[in-house]
């Protein structure tokens, strides 16, 4: 504790999540630097948007919700996204002066002294009286484990490196994933690609019509009962099926859409099913989604039998000082921005009880007054 730098509050992860608890401590009057600091690994403004494939415009992008207090304008449809969401955060940090760490990598939290937790990152320790825990998904992709994956003498890859169509150009391809990224890839590939191949666990579900206020309520509802006993968050996009637009309505048209069971195994040259069918591949592309980068966390035992962190609206069932933000049910940008609001209520409460160390609260009580940047 004597080497730490002590603060109130550390943020850890700098994308829609991180970034509303940020403006949110701002605005209960705590200043970064002095009171909270926020710790990004990447190398630059953006979130995991900054690593996004070249082809995904942001025309492309469905249902991008605005920062709190900035609002996205202007924007050209056709650039990258990652470019147009990476020029956005990075003008909202600055234009709110959030001062973020980066790059800088957190490698544990754990207990410290006097109620305190201790941060343990690459430019030294933080001890600090509570977490807003903003780290996403995009830094652990979830690779399944087959039969003779290990013999595949193609390429695999998985939508974590995916680098756009180019690279599959006469290539066939199997594409692995009944979600959005799946059937986004699966699409561009085809134009290019030699043959595609659509490989799924269950069946695609396709959501014809509007997705208004009620279904997605419903969707998040469903998310939220998971991680309230302690489960694995699933996605929000994993429960309300895939929007059936005019591009996924000409691919299932024209056959790229035709989705075949889950093989078994995998050869040296491709894919087999016990029933005896057979392709032949030169690359497997696993779109098989993510799981909570938390592995920080491991030292506090937050973790239910379920395997999963339970969380009471942001806040680790286990630990009152730690808020999950962007988890689970809040894993939309319109849900990052709500928790981040109300992880800070909950912390601006925590403060004001008094400080084990120093015997006084910090005297954030402002709370959501006006901007104070």
């Amino acid at each position: 504790m004597a080497s730490a730098h002590t603060v109130d509050v550390v943020v850890v992860g700098a994308g829609q999540a991180g970034l509303s608890g940020a403006y949110h401590l701002r605005r209960v009057g705590l200043e970064p630097d002095r009171d909270f600091v926020v710790l990004d690994h990447a190398p630059r403004p953006g979130g995991a948007w900054q690593f996004r494939w070249p082809s995904l415009t942001y025309g492309k992008v469905h249902g991008m919700h605005a920062l709190p207090g900035m609002e996205l304008t202007g924007a050209d449809d056709s650039r990258p996204s990652s470019e147009v969401i990476g020029e956005y955060f990075d003008a909202y940090e600055r234009t709110f002066d959030l001062r973020v760490h980066r790059p800088v990598e957190v490698s544990a939290v754990r207990e410290g002294d006097e109620g305190r937790l201790l941060v343990e990152t690459s430019e030294g320790t933080y001890a600090t009286r509570a977490l807003i825990n903003a780290t996403g998904t995009w830094d652990r992709p979830f690779w399944p484990r087959y039969p003779g994956q290990e013999t595949f003498r193609g390429r695999q890859l998985h939508t974590a490196n995916y680098p756009g169509p180019d690279g599959f150009a006469g290539q066939r391809v199997v594409v692995v994933g009944g979600g959005a990224s799946g059937t986004q890839h699966l699409m561009e590939i085809a134009e290019v690609a030699a043959e595609t191949y659509w490989v799924t666990r269950r069946p695609p579900v396709f959501r014809d019509g509007p997705f208004g206020a009620d279904q997605g309520r419903a969707a998040v509802a469903m998310v939220e009962e998971r991680v309230r006993r302690g489960l694995p968050p699933q996605s929000v996009v994993s429960v309300t099926g895939l929007p059936l637009t005019d591009a996924v309505r000409r691919a299932r048209e024209n056959g790229v859409l035709d989705r075949l069971p889950m093989f078994d195994r995998i050869t040296p040259t491709g894919v087999v099913w016990d029933d005896g069918r057979t392709v032949e591949a030169d690359v497997i592309l696993w779109a098989t989604g993510f799981r909570a980068a938390i592995d920080h966390l491991a030292p506090l035992k937050l973790r239910e039998p379920g395997g999963g962190i339970r969380v009471e609206g942001t806040r680790a069932a286990r630990d009152e000082r730690i808020h999950l933000v962007g988890y689970g049910p809040s894993a939309s940008t319109i849900g990052a921005n709500r928790a981040g609001r109300a992880a800070v209520r909950a912390i601006t409460r925590l403060l004001d009880e008094p400080d084990m160390e120093t015997g006084t609260g910090s005297g954030a009580h402002a709370e959501f007054s006006p901007a104070v940047v």
